[in-house]
């Protein structure tokens, strides 16, 4: 407990006169442009490896449990569908706004990185950041081959209803949390300036990825409530749904800096002596 409050202030500390929710609406706007090509393009790979016929297969019972609200399951589909009939030169034209996404990611840790005790090796150089987040997409469709394999046994249960619902959650959390837990672990200790322990990296990586994880599975409750998200918007549904999906993106993205700094200060601490 004493090792956990010391973190908790080193980071609160650290982030101390730091406009956080400013760096995260930086990283949502980057997000925004790098979501779709980044995940075509892991559904294409991912597809490539485990056969077309196959992976669709494996995603039809994780969309069919897609809230059906603004028609997220019909997007969920055609998403899937647009990845795995991508083609070469569709392809190498989405790694230009996918990559973006590490630029982004470059250019928010580094300002979090700089201080009078964690400096970074020179000037920001988001180009890298561009280089560096290719190995998490190469990464991503094993990972999302991973979750398709288990994902299919949550839907199930979600199906049943009752208790089984309940499990089909839990179990659909832990898988959740298991890949991001290994994607930003690879994240924090690849694209930022400043390259925290590996076991640093997977420590804090583990925390946020457990936020993350309810966060997201939070999403998908508040999509399956029946509100109009038009309401605010002079009754226009979509904008409101752009807006919302905005708004969570920022949210998960609020949490992922905090990690990385957590992994600086973690990492800073020392690992734990037995």
């Amino acid at each position: 407990m004493h090792v956990i409050m010391r973190v908790v202030r080193a980071v609160i500390g650290h982030l101390r006169g730091r406009d956080l929710p400013l760096h995260a609406a930086a990283i949502t706007f980057y997000g925004g442009i790098a979501v779709v090509p980044a995940a075509v393009l892991a559904i294409r790979l991912a597809a490539l490896l485990a056969g077309p016929e196959r992976f669709l297969e494996l995603t039809a019972g994780p969309v069919d449990a897609v809230p059906s609200t603004l028609g997220a399951d019909r997007a969920a589909r055609a998403l899937v569908h647009a990845g795995v009939r991508l083609s070469l030169v569709q392809a190498v034209a989405a790694l230009v706004p996918a990559t973006l996404y590490g630029e982004g990611l470059r250019r928010a840790f580094t300002s979090f990185a700089e201080s009078a005790h964690v400096r970074s090796s020179g000037p920001v150089r988001a180009w890298r950041g561009r280089i560096l987040i290719l190995p998490v997409l190469a990464a991503g469709p094993g990972l999302l081959l991973a979750l398709l394999l288990v994902l299919p046994f949550a839907a199930n249960l979600l199906r049943k209803g009752g208790w089984a619902s309940v499990g089909g959650v839990i179990v659909s959390f832990l898988i959740v949390w298991i890949v991001l837990s290994v994607l930003l672990t690879v994240v924090y200790r690849l694209v930022g300036p400043v390259a925290p322990a590996w076991w640093a990296s997977a420590a804090a990586a583990t925390i946020t990825g457990a936020n993350l994880s309810g966060f997201a599975h939070g999403f998908v409750l508040f999509w399956a409530i029946p509100v109009d998200l038009g309401i605010p918007f002079g009754g226009f549904e979509p904008v409101g749904a752009v807006v919302a999906i905005g708004l969570w993106l920022y949210l998960l993205h609020t949490l992922a800096l905090v990690g990385y700094v957590t992994a600086l200060m973690v990492g800073r601490l020392g690992p734990p002596v037995e």
